[in-house]
C-alpha cells in the first residue's frame, strides 16, 4: 500500500486524483486542506483522512509527513514558500518522493506568441516565484517530478504529450483529467519520472492561443 499526503486536497486536479484513488485498498491518502467541510462527503471513504491546516504551517506539516510515500503538492501563493516548506520537512522526515504542479514558461521553454502570454498573464514577478520554488526542489536530492502544465482545461478527455526539460514545450492547452492521469502514473512508476520536470500539454494544440481567449471570455 502507497501512502500519499496531498497537499491543497481541494484543488481541482486533486480532486480527480482523489476520485480515481477513493476506496482502493492499494493507495492510503491524507488530504490536507484548509477547510476540510468542502471535503466532508470523502469522510465515509475507507482510504482518505482529511486534515484542516495550512502548508505554512510547519508543525502540522511534519506531523502528517509521517509515514508517507509520497507529497503531492496542488498549490497555489508563495510557491517558493510552500516549496521550502515542503522539502524541509520531506527531508527531515526521510520523505523523498514529491510530485509538484506549477505552469509552463519555468524555463522560459515555451514559445511565442503563447510564451509571452503566460509571462504576461501570470505576471512577471509570480512567475519568478515559481521559478524559486523550482529551483529549490531540483537542488533536493528528493525524488520529485515537476508537472509543467499548458492552459488548463475542464475537458473530460485524457490526451497528452510530454515534453523534457531543455526541450521546447509544446501546445498550448491541457485537460486537468490529464495531468490527473499523470499524476497517478508518477504514483506507481516513480522511478520511470525520477528527478524529472515534465512539459505536458495535448498533441495539435500548439496555435490554439485564440481558441484560449475565447474560453476566457466565455468563462
Amino acid at each position: 500500500m502507497k501512502r500519499i499526503l496531498i497537499l491543497g486536497a481541494n484543488g481541482k486536479i486533486a480532486r480527480l486524483v482523489e476520485k480515481r484513488l477513493l476506496n482502493n485498498k492499494n493507495y492510503q491518502l491524507t488530504l490536507v486542506l484548509r477547510n476540510r467541510q468542502r471535503l466532508a462527503k470523502l469522510k465515509s471513504a475507507n482510504n482518505i483522512e482529511l486534515v484542516q491546516g495550512d502548508v505554512n504551517d510547519r508543525a502540522l506539516l511534519s506531523a502528517v509527513m509521517k509515514g508517507q510515500d509520497f507529497v503531492y503538492a496542488n498549490l497555489s501563493g508563495n510557491m517558493a514558500g510552500f516549496a521550502k516548506n515542503i522539502v524541509d520537512v520531506m527531508q527531515n522526515s526521510h520523505v523523498k518522493n514529491l510530485i509538484w504542479i506549477t505552469g509552463s514558461g519555468l524555463y522560459h521553454e515555451t514559445p511565442d506568441p503563447f510564451g509571452s502570454r503566460v509571462e504576461n498573464y501570470v505576471g512577471h514577478e509570480s512567475k519568478e516565484n515559481t521559478r524559486r520554488a523550482a529551483k529549490l526542489i531540483e537542488a533536493s536530492n528528493l525524488s520529485y517530478t515537476i508537472i509543467r502544465a499548458a492552459y488548463m482545461t475542464n475537458d473530460d478527455e485524457i490526451d497528452y504529450e510530454l515534453t523534457k526539460k531543455g526541450e521546447v514545450f509544446k501546445g498550448t492547452m491541457i485537460s486537468r483529467q490529464s495531468i490527473a492521469d499523470l499524476v497517478i502514473k508518477i504514483i506507481d512508476q516513480p522511478d520511470k519520472y525520477y528527478q524529472q520536470s515534465l512539459g505536458i500539454s495535448k498533441p495539435g494544440t500548439d496555435n490554439m492561443l485564440n481558441e484560449i481567449r475565447k474560453i476566457e471570455h466565455d468563462f
